[in-house]
């Protein structure tokens, strides 16, 4: 079916057509917070992963779990999320957000307290729920927050502060958590039944009260208006109308999934003899490179979008992927550790630009197609777990060879975001 897109994103109620007005320039830098911690709590799952597979001793598979659960929220709650928003706004949305994730990681103490792995399940959905909110609501308001051309730029940069956040959290959690544990290669279960839970406990507990006082901050801050254009008379199309809409939810789905696999197995991985052989404190410590390579990327991401054709540093940043992520797995020593490191750097702008690609013209429909986005970030759940059951399904149980075949789940999805970025993103025309 052939579609036409309508030609813009969003329509200021003023005359803040100007991204640079004081408003527009107030609202994003409130909105870098959110952000922030957005990304501040997503990244701690690559050092409780590590963490919670010590303790309850478990496979890679049932550890993904954790994944499954966190971004499986996404799945359930996006679209919801998404009506939540249309209804009460895009202000009202951020608060919900803030506070119901604020309640999942006041749950993690009598998880941590009952060393209960599926309360831990549990909390990190209900943390998860409250981070979709957020998602759901901030994303669209960068992205219609001024001229569609520089969308992808604008969303750039609010997802530099993310991964300001994703930098920040592996080298914190590392030292507070990871450092207490032995060697992961070797953890028997009485080790695991001493693990201390307190530094888990007073971490969660720390970050749902800087969530709470954020929200009560938000509540009092003026964040501009923005409407969409009226639907013209007799227009019957919804959100997943639009092929590069439709294309664009795989897009998200592959790229979350292969950032999640990636970055949720570096401890493990450098934690193998045949790869650096590290503790499981340093190798979390290094995740922190991972991310912050991420940063450095939207950084000059901001710029490099503003002059080049955002579908093409897509498809390049994807080939980039691909290419560090086979070095990796075929290398050893420092040359394996960086380049898995470096692919964080390619990931930098992939989901800001496949993010305004997918709504670019969609107008009154953006919140729902913001909704199926966020959905489609269900992919964090799906691909890490087939990556640990590839793992744990050869000789060994898990092993470097085992790992490094489960490496090319990952390149399978960065080669589709390849083809996304040429071809899968123009929208369709009569």
């Amino acid at each position: 079916m052939a579609l036409v897109a309508p030609s813009s994103v969003g329509v200021p109620t003023t005359s803040e057509a100007n991204p640079e007005t004081p408003r527009y320039t107030s609202a994003l830098a409130s909105l870098t917070v959110l952000f922030f911690m957005m990304g501040f709590i997503t990244c701690l799952n690559d050092i409780l992963i590590p963490y919670l597979k010590g303790l309850f001793t478990l496979s890679y598979a049932k550890v993904n779990l954790v994944n499954f659960c966190f971004f499986g929220a996404y799945l359930v709650m996006g679209v919801p999320a998404g009506l939540l928003v249309k209804r009460v706004g895009y202000k009202r949305g951020m608060l919900v957000g803030f506070l119901v994730a604020a309640i999942g990681c006041f749950l993690f103490f009598p998880a941590a307290e009952s060393r209960t792995f599926e309360l831990f399940l549990g909390a990190l959905f209900v943390l998860a729920t409250g981070v979709v909110t957020l998602q759901v609501a901030g994303n669209p308001y960068v992205a219609i927050l001024g001229p569609p051309a520089t969308a992808s730029s604008r969303l750039t940069l609010t997802q530099a502060f993310n991964s300001l956040a994703t930098t920040i959290a592996p080298i914190l959690g590392a030292r507070l958590i990871l450092s207490r544990l032995p060697d992961l290669t070797k953890l028997s279960a009485t080790q695991a039944a001493a693990l201390d839970v307190t530094s888990v406990q007073y971490l969660y507990l720390g970050i749902g009260a800087v969530l709470v006082l954020i929200s009560l901050l938000l509540a009092f801050l003026k964040l501009p208006h923005i409407a969409h254009a009226p639907a013209p008379a007799g227009d019957t199309q919804r959100a997943w109308h639009y092929r590069h809409l439709l294309l664009g939810l795989v897009g998200i789905f592959a790229y979350v999934g292969a950032e999640v696999a990636i970055g949720s197995h570096i401890v493990s991985y450098l934690s193998q003899r045949e790869v650096v052989g590290m503790s499981a404190g340093d190798a979390g410590e290094q995740v922190a490179f991972y991310w912050g390579a991420a940063m450095v990327g939207r950084f000059l991401g901001i710029g490099v979008l503003r002059k080049l054709n955002p579908g093409r540093v897509l498809a390049f940043n994807a080939i980039g992927a691909v290419l560090l992520v086979i070095i990796s797995i075929n290398t050893s020593g420092a040359v394996a550790m960086w380049s898995l490191l470096a692919v964080g750097l390619m990931n930098s702008i992939m989901f800001p630009v496949i993010f305004t690609l997918a709504v670019a013209g969609l107008g009154r429909h953006t919140e729902d197609a913001s909704g199926l986005l966020s959905a489609a970030i269900v992919g964090g759940a799906i691909i890490p777990p087939l990556f640990g059951i590839i793992a744990d399904s050869q000789s060994g149980g898990g092993g470097v060879h085992a790992l490094r075949l489960a490496f090319i789940l990952p390149v399978l999805c960065y080669l589709y975001i390849v083809w996304y970025g040429l071809r899968g993103s123009r929208p369709a025309t009569e």
